[in-house]
């Protein structure tokens, strides 16, 4: 039963191996392999996803029903995926919230801001606007200002990076070669022309959102940076190279030209830079009360809001 475009099967089945690997164990061991080591989801469709799991030493896939039926639209898979959890949860005998009186281990903060952010995440993925870009029925003209957006966005990050740059709570989680002006120069030089700095605007929720980045900037609020260095850069990092695929594929672009923004080779393994940044967050997390993770966690679905809120308007300003 294939009810969902690979777009939308390839985008969940990413998040859930970048964001989700020990959810994927705890769904795996709640239904049917309860000596799951290793668990990684690698299909789904209308009726059930599929794990690839690993029980006592053999790898077998494990495909499991949705638990309240067939679906078909793309919000009910995060939905669904996500009762799949808690119910394993409940078969396991473990909280899944973890409240302050459990006498459980608290979640590691990378863990926290995840599950605390997913449907936020979602929402972003889900904006029409970018839904047609991973889907491959954008223009190149929407892809062009879906760069010029980020540009507005990284010009504010970027400033603010400089500000803390040094500050020891603020090293652990950057890296040079994140920085992403220089080749959204150069790829708008390629799509628009040496002229481009005068050809793009922000839409009103870029404009906004650029500036809650500096308005914490300003503040010297090195956790809020934190929060929207998280929230931009692994997300471009992660969910980014798919769009570069499709963009590639459908607009023709040759050498990279045109999506250099995507390009984060000079990090070296992309997923090894993600572990050290959740364990970044971890260590982070550890030196903050409940009330400085909260303020953090909310600064980031703050971002992820802003996100959606600019798909938005780029969907309204294409109708103009």
């Amino acid at each position: 039963m294939n009810t969902f475009d690979q777009t939308v099967v390839d985008a969940v089945l990413a998040h859930m191996g970048d964001d989700h690997g020990e959810d994927n164990i705890i769904i795996a061991r709640g239904n049917g392999a309860p000596e799951a080591s290793a668990s990684q989801m690698i299909d789904l469709d209308g009726e059930g996803g599929v794990w690839r799991v690993t029980e006592n030493g053999e790898t077998r896939e494990l495909r499991i029903s949705w638990p309240d039926g067939p679906i078909t639209e793309r919000p009910q898979i995060r939905r669904a995926v996500v009762i799949l959890y808690r119910n394993a949860c409940k078969q396991l005998g473990i909280d899944p919230m973890q409240d302050e009186a459990s006498h459980e281990p608290a979640k590691p903060f990378s863990q926290v801001i995840r599950e605390g952010s997913w449907s936020d995440h979602d929402d972003s993925e889900g904006a029409d606007f970018m839904a047609s870009i991973m889907r491959g029925t954008a223009t190149r003209d929407d892809y062009v200002a879906l760069v010029a957006q980020h540009f507005f966005m990284y010009e504010a990050l970027e400033a603010v990076v400089d500000e803390v740059v040094n500050d020891e709570r603020f090293a652990p989680f950057h890296d040079e070669n994140l920085r992403r002006l220089a080749a959204l120069n150069d790829d708008l030089t390629v799509l628009i022309g040496e002229n481009w700095r005068d050809e793009i605007k922000p839409v009103p929720a870029t404009a906004e959102y650029a500036e809650r980045i500096r308005q914490v900037g300003a503040e010297g609020w090195v956790p809020g940076i934190i929060a929207h260095h998280y929230t931009r850069y692994l997300g471009d990092l992660s969910g980014g190279q798919m769009i570069a695929k499709r963009v590639v594929r459908q607009h023709g672009f040759e050498n990279g030209e045109g999506t250099k923004f995507y390009d984060f080779k000079e990090l070296g393994s992309l997923p090894g830079f993600k572990e050290r940044y959740r364990e970044a967050l971890d260590a982070l997390g550890e030196s903050f009360n409940d009330v400085e993770q909260a303020r953090m966690l909310h600064e980031v679905r703050r971002a992820y809001g802003f996100n959606t809120a600019v798909f938005i308007d780029m969907a309204k300003a294409k109708q103009q």
